[in-house]
């Protein structure tokens, strides 16, 4: 397998509740790629998606990424692949007793940093880089759900990854705010170099931010 590709699976089958969702998946993802997973719900994007973070495990088949073997690796090392990886969800999942800032800063010092003002810097980095420096000590229910996003965005990229897996991010959005969130993730893609995979069932994303698209249907990646 290369090692310059950030995802590279080969016949690899998934399972879901022991019932097959994809079936020999043959998936390569290169360093700055954008690419969409298109499927109706169901379809097994979402558990696709989880095996790249060891969430579902690989039931058949050759995986690897980050250089991580998936179908060899140890329970020990599961954190280390996440922290290399960037995940924005439907439902944002921000942590509700605390601001925006200290969202942030509670995964930064759960991934190590323990120096304050190397967190700080890191922090006001990723905020400029989503436009939501004026909104960091807001509570998230004091922000919209495009706010929330964004921020959940800016937890995505603390460590610098070289991969972003979006899962349905425009799902809970009105059709606006859903577009702008869009936008973000692909100018982040294309400012930055970060691999973007973004699973959605609405295919007007595909005109509008033009990306590579793959297709989850009948237990098949299709591209």
């Amino acid at each position: 397998m290369t090692s310059d590709l950030l995802i590279e699976y080969r016949d690899v089958d998934v399972l879901r509740n022991e019932h097959v969702a994809l079936q020999a998946v043959n998936w390569n993802v290169a360093p700055g790629e954008f690419i969409y997973l298109l499927g109706k719900v169901g379809s097994g994007k979402t558990s696709l998606l989880k095996t790249v973070y060891a969430e579902v495990p690989i039931a058949a088949g050759e995986a690897r990424v980050l250089d991580y073997d998936l179908t060899d690796l140890r329970r020990k090392d599961i954190p280390y692949l996440r922290r290399c990886i960037g995940i924005v969800f439907q439902d944002f999942q921000l942590l509700t007793d605390r601001t925006a800032w200290a969202n942030l800063d509670f995964v930064l010092g759960a991934t190590g940093w323990r120096d304050a003002d190397e967190r700080a810097d890191r922090i006001d980095a990723v905020l400029r880089l989503t436009g939501m420096t004026n909104k960091a000590f807001k509570m998230p229910h004091q922000l919209s759900g495009g706010e929330q996003q964004r921020i959940a965005i800016a937890r995505a990229l603390l460590n610098g990854p070289s991969l972003i897996l979006a899962d349905e991010p425009t799902g809970n959005l009105d059709p606006d705010t859903g577009r702008q969130i869009m936008a973000h993730l692909h100018e982040i893609s294309a400012t930055t170099g970060t691999a973007v995979i973004v699973a959605t069932h609405n295919h007007a994303f595909t005109h509008t931010f033009p990306g590579r698209v793959l297709r989850c249907d009948n237990h098949r990646l299709l591209e």
